[in-house]
């Protein structure tokens, strides 16, 4: 008896209203919206601490176009530098897609690193520490962003909650995991650990901590769900592709957590 399977078929516009001259895009509200949400919540971290507001209103600037910086070059060098490197124009034209979370994260923490150099004059875990909490739930909304723009997908598969990605493969392409949820969810998941952590616990109070715990979740959760993800490209090749791009950058980022996490009597 031939058994016939019921798959979700995915094709939703990623332009939210198209004006004209102007077009807002999903990804782009769900992008600003996880910024604007860290925002309110990093001040009431401030707020507890006493840190000059002022603080924090840089801190923002600082943090966002490290990510967006950081993310953009991220994609050029890490996973399409054979194209790019023969099309240096469109390397600042991020509209047109790819933006990589590894980059992200190392752009976030060089811009901190001035920031706590120029600003706040205090070690740049202090500002770390705070920065990684709704840096989780920002992920969320990001790959949420990836799932409207159909992009980053899954290898195909047969559970029954595959997606069918019109707009990728056509309305009779193969299902495939959606792992742009399974990352959501994982982050939200870690953004709920490292809330809980900060308000709830007095992990606060040692230096690096927070930062490490949210290296170890957001980057052993990516290495786990690359098995379910499309080949992007990149650095795999180097090495046969027994490991893909985000594997390979996802370890050094673990190994570096659990050396926050684990080692005795920081000094931050």
């Amino acid at each position: 008896m031939e058994t016939i399977l019921s798959y979700i078929t995915w094709n939703p516009n990623p332009v939210i209203v198209d004006l004209g001259v102007l077009a807002p895009r999903w990804y782009g509200l769900l992008f600003a919206s996880g910024f604007l949400i860290g925002l309110f919540i990093v001040r009431k971290m401030f707020e507890a601490e006493k840190a000059p507001e002022e603080w924090l209103d840089k801190a923002f600037v600082y943090v966002v176009v490290g990510a967006v910086v950081g993310a953009r070059l991220g994609h050029v060098f890490f996973y399409d530098w054979d194209y790019y490197s023969q099309n240096l124009s469109e390397i600042p034209m991020i509209w047109r897609g790819g933006l990589a979370s590894h980059g992200g994260a190392i752009g976030i923490i060089l811009s901190l690193w001035i920031f706590s150099r120029r600003v706040s004059k205090k070690s740049i875990l202090w500002i770390l520490d705070k920065v990684v909490v709704p840096t989780a739930l920002a992920g969320m909304f990001i790959r949420l962003g990836n799932l409207m723009n159909s992009e980053i997908v899954g290898t195909p598969t047969e559970v029954s909650w595959g997606f069918i990605f019109v707009r990728l493969d056509g309305p009779d392409g193969p299902a495939r995991h959606p792992v742009q949820l399974y990352e959501a969810i994982s982050y939200l998941f870690s953004f709920f650990i490292l809330f809980y952590a900060y308000w709830k616990t007095k992990l606060r109070e040692k230096p690096g901590f927070m930062f490490g715990l949210f290296l170890v979740l957001i980057f052993g959760f990516r290495f786990i769900w690359e098995y379910f993800k499309r080949s992007q490209g990149g650095l795999e090749t180097a090495i046969d592709n027994a490991l893909t791009t985000g594997q390979i950058l996802s370890i050094p980022a673990v190994l570096i957590g659990l050396y926050f996490v684990l080692r005795p009597n920081p000094k931050g």
